[in-house]
């Protein structure tokens, strides 16, 4: 049946379907739907030890598809092993102005230049602070606000790991969007160890020892990446996820090919792979890393999983298979 609805969910502006995507799948947070979904999308249990948590199975929905985590527990619903909300702002900002978000459907993908639009951390909190669905493990995407300087970024993803240590049962250091200016500095091998040394040391007053990962984008060079990952270990960072969109373009074939924002989807798929191999190969085993971008099949995600991901994650290949991609992917690996 997904065919038919993507036929009418395609005629409207993509953020007006995302938006009316999510509050339907909100009602799965509730009975009868809760079971209907659980009933339509069971899949077996297939589970995955990393992070120092025992996931159901390796497959995950990405940051970006549930910002404000309102329909984390209707999602759940549909198989997923763990479920990243956010990017999560400290405070409330409206992003970047629409449109901001396009459908590349020759090329299967997307451009999004959204700018981390959100209602705020204490919002957030609000709707993570609920009973999880038995088994599902979330996860809690931090970024800093647009107007924040970068100099003072560590002011807010610090008390982002205070506002959500204990509510998540891991979070994500997004330091990789690139919709957001200058955010990617935070990269480089001195911000990044100077804001992960900060995170380390929040982290070890908490109550509660959450993990901590990192979300890296594509497009950083071999030696830029290696710094990266070397900082990422001496600072006791548990995970790495790998990759955010990428601000190459490629051979696209979309009128909307020259947007600009972070291209997501099968365009992405080669190259978040590529990395994907690099970064396994450059750890060495010493933390584990969840594949994220350009998953749009089962044999996507086998393919990540067989390259060393111990996960991996999916956003645009819900929108353009559906639902029931998630259940295939799980049977599949």
């Amino acid at each position: 049946m997904y065919p038919f609805f993507r036929s009418l969910l395609f005629r409207l502006d993509p953020e007006t379907a995302h938006a009316m995507t999510l509050r339907l799948i909100r009602l799965g947070a509730y009975q009868p739907f809760a079971a209907l979904l659980r009933g339509l999308y069971a899949a077996p249990e297939k589970p995955v030890e990393a992070f120092g948590l025992r996931f159901r199975n390796p497959v995950g929905l990405a940051a970006g598809y549930d910002k404000d985590g309102l329909a984390w527990r209707g999602l759940a619903t549909l198989g997923f092993g763990h479920i990243e909300v956010g990017t999560v702002t400290l405070l409330p900002q409206p992003g970047n102005p629409r449109p901001r978000l396009f459908r590349l459907v020759e090329d299967r993908g997307l451009i999004n230049r959204m700018g981390f639009p959100g209602r705020g951390a204490d919002f957030v909190a609000r709707q993570v602070d609920q009973e999880k669905p038995k088994g599902l493990i979330l996860g809690v995407n931090l970024g800093k606000n647009k107007d924040t300087p970068l100099e003072a970024a560590a002011r807010d993803y610090l008390a982002l790991v205070r506002i959500f240590a204990p509510l998540a049962d891991y979070l994500a250091i997004n330091v990789s969007s690139p919709n957001t200016v200058g955010l990617r500095r935070l990269q480089g091998r001195e911000m990044l160890e100077d804001l992960l040394e900060a995170i380390a040391a929040e982290r070890k007053r908490q109550p509660k020892k959450v993990p901590v990962l990192v979300k890296l984008a594509p497009d950083l060079t071999e030696e830029e990446l290696e710094d990266a990952l070397e900082v990422l270990v001496r600072t006791g960072m548990d995970g790495v996820i790998a990759t955010n969109t990428t601000l190459s373009r490629g051979e696209l074939h979309s009128a909307r090919r020259e947007e600009s924002g972070g291209l997501s989807g099968q365009p992405l798929g080669m190259r978040s792979l590529a990395v994907l191999r690099q970064i396994v190969q450059k750890l060495e085993g010493r933390i584990p890393v969840i594949s994220a971008g350009g998953i749009m099949n089962a044999s996507d995600a086998r393919a990540r999983l067989d390259a060393g991901a111990a996960l991996v994650q999916v956003y645009t290949g819900l929108a353009y298979e559906g639902p029931g991609l998630v259940r295939k992917m799980i049977r599949a690996v």
